[in-house]
């Protein structure tokens, strides 16, 4: 059974920084491409970061600088760790493993907010 379970979203005011885990299992974790995407309330669903197989790593321009994706394919999770956080990147933060099939976590809330 395939589970992909995100953690460590919450509450943080402006500037802040948070990590985000997304713990992986039932499938080969080290063959997929990881990526991290958000939706904000009104909004579509948005890629903010990439990592390859093979560790090659994209980021949406809005986050390019601030924010960093990481994977331990030892432990079969993906990192998510977020600096010098906006109001703006308030959103439920989604894991999403890629290959030739897609799978998705249930969605870990990020609120940024004084």
């Amino acid at each position: 059974q395939v589970q992909l379970v995100e953690s460590g979203g919450g509450l943080v005011q402006p500037g802040g920084s948070l990590r985000l885990s997304c713990a992986a299992s039932g499938f080969t974790f080290s063959l997929y491409a990881m990526n991290w995407y958000r939706q904000a309330p009104g909004k579509e669903r948005e890629l903010v970061a990439a990592i390859s197989s093979g560790g090659s790593t994209n980021y949406a321009d809005s986050v390019k600088g601030r924010f960093t994706i990481s994977r331990d394919n030892g432990k079969n999770t993906v990192y998510l760790q977020m600096n010098s956080l906006k109001p703006e990147d308030t959103a439920v933060y989604y894991c999403n493993a890629r290959r030739l099939l897609d799978f998705w976590g249930q969605g870990t809330q990020v609120t940024v907010s004084s």
